[in-house]
């Protein structure tokens, strides 16, 4: 089996992670810290917005079962790519929208997909490209956050349900019976 990373960032990644852990062909996600300057960021130093640092999962897919594209398109469906730097309530450099591409490959792509995404925006998408970067895992109390504890925090419950909505909606055949 072919294995392939996705870096993207859309906001808070407990909810772009709950987007894509349930996806046919993707094997793992994880959500992580990438783009910034200071060496292994804590949770803290990224979200006070210093470090450069945005939230973002790292998906490791098979490329045979589902496209990087895809990928993308999902990406762009359930999150907002319009707004700079925020989604939603969450407001800073840490919560934009970005892509991190691994190749050239994945650069083209990226630069297809905003293109395939702007049809659907009543906005321009500011969803960077950026240089792909070290990538800092968050601490072990992030990973699969919605599956451990998210139906009972408030946030998750006002914003992942309907990302969710929208995957299923859009990309029924992608999700995992």
């Amino acid at each position: 089996m072919a294995q392939e990373i996705a870096t993207l960032a859309g906001g808070c990644f407990w909810c772009t992670e709950a987007v894509y852990q349930n996806l046919r062909g993707v094997t793992s996600v994880e959500s992580g810290y990438i783009g910034g300057s200071l060496p292994d960021p804590t949770y803290e130093q990224v979200c006070s917005g210093s470090t450069g640092h945005a939230e973002a999962i790292r998906v490791t897919f098979d490329p045979d079962v589902i496209s990087y594209a895809d990928l993308l398109d999902i990406f762009f469906a359930t999150h907002d790519p319009t707004t700079l730097n925020r989604q939603g309530n969450d407001i800073g450099t840490q919560y934009r929208s970005a892509i991190f591409p691994h190749s050239p490959e994945q650069a083209e792509q990226a630069r297809a997909g905003i293109e395939r995404a702007q049809a659907d925006q009543s906005a321009p998408i500011v969803t960077a490209i950026e240089a792909d970067a070290p990538w800092y895992p968050a601490e072990d109390y992030h990973q699969k956050y919605w599956d451990r504890v998210g139906d009972r925090n408030p946030y998750c419950m006002a914003v992942i349900p309907p990302k969710l909505a929208k995957l299923r909606k859009g990309f029924a055949e992608r999700i995992e019976a």
